[in-house]
């Protein structure tokens, strides 16, 4: 199962899942409580501009995705291994039982607002670079720092989708050396900081405070994480994972290789859930590994499909 991260916010996001009476209803029920103000009204009924905001936007994709576990798992599906992209990371240590839905909501909140804030204190962006191979993003970005500013690799999200991150003048820079090295775009993407680069130290430390008084335990099954492309199998490599991500790049692109070649548990999956809103991971892996079946689940009709698709492609 992948989980995705922040941008796959939109309003009407799990009103359909709320009306379902399953587990997953019954989780939704709980998450204004669990936060203090009622969250669910924004997924449902919006404003855009409010859930769209960072510490909105990382619970109410996180509430979602949890809900869509809860119900597969009512159906009989749990996950063999999960990767989460960025944000999605969380849901998917809830999804194999490693942090519990409270903690999960309480914890991306606060790295919302963390998040924000470092882009208020230190302000950066990012950008979306197209037709590179990240090595060569990466030893572009090298080149332009010491004469603009940080910038460094975010996300490299597949073979040839790499985002770049760092102060506003360093990444604007690197956007006109990478489209002369041949990127057939660079584009600066509409966020309120430069995420995972060194821009968030600040905001990393104060994380890793909060992440010290949450009870994490060993999953259930493995999680591939964002800063080492790596299984992660106990408590204390996923706390150290989370530590390190708000600094660290997204490797993405190597995390889905190793979870689609087998090399975590040994067999490669022939079915991947994507579990959430919207379906950015499974249209982007599509591209990348053919083979493999990769079905977006994030609606109410999609998990009454799901049981019967995923059986007959089993069989």
């Amino acid at each position: 199962m992948l989980f995705p991260g922040q941008a796959s916010q939109a309003v009407g996001m799990a009103r359909d899942l709320a009306a379902r009476g399953g587990p997953g209803a019954a989780f939704l029920a709980t998450v204004d409580e669990a936060l203090g103000f009622a969250l669910t009204g924004v997924m449902y009924e919006g404003p855009e501009a409010t859930l769209t905001e960072t510490w909105n936007a990382q619970p109410a994709i996180l509430a979602h995705s949890v809900a869509v576990a809860l119900e597969l798992r009512g159906l009989g599906i749990a996950p063999s291994v999960v990767a989460g992209h960025s944000l999605g990371e969380f849901s998917a240590a809830v999804a194999v039982g490693a942090l519990s839905p409270r903690d999960g909501l309480a914890l991306v909140r606060r790295r919302g607002e963390l998040m924000f804030a470092a882009g208020q204190e230190r302000p950066g962006t990012m950008a979306a670079v197209m037709g590179l191979d990240a090595d060569t993003v990466r030893r572009v970005c090298a080149e332009v720092a010491p004469g603009a500013g940080v910038v460094v690799v975010a996300n490299h999200n597949s073979s040839n989708q790499v985002a770049i991150s760092g102060e506003i003048a360093a990444v604007d820079a690197a956007c006109e050396a990478l489209k002369a090295a041949g990127a057939k775009r660079a584009l600066r993407l509409n966020v309120s900081g430069a995420f995972h680069s060194p821009l968030l130290e600040g905001a990393a430390a104060s994380f890793a405070d909060h992440l010290a008084d949450v009870a994490f335990v060993d999953p259930e099954a493995p999680l591939v994480a964002n800063v080492t492309a790596a299984p992660s199998t106990t408590a204390a490599e996923l706390r150290e994972g989370f530590r390190r991500q708000l600094t660290s790049p997204v490797r993405w692109h190597e995390s889905l290789g190793a979870l689609v070649s087998g090399a975590v548990t040994g067999e490669r999956p022939r079915v991947v859930l994507e579990v959430g809103p919207g379906k950015v991971l499974s249209n982007m892996a599509k591209r990348e590994y053919p083979e493999v079946t990769f079905l977006a689940v994030g609606t109410s009709e999609e998990l009454d499909n799901v049981l019967d698709t995923v059986r007959g492609l089993l069989a």
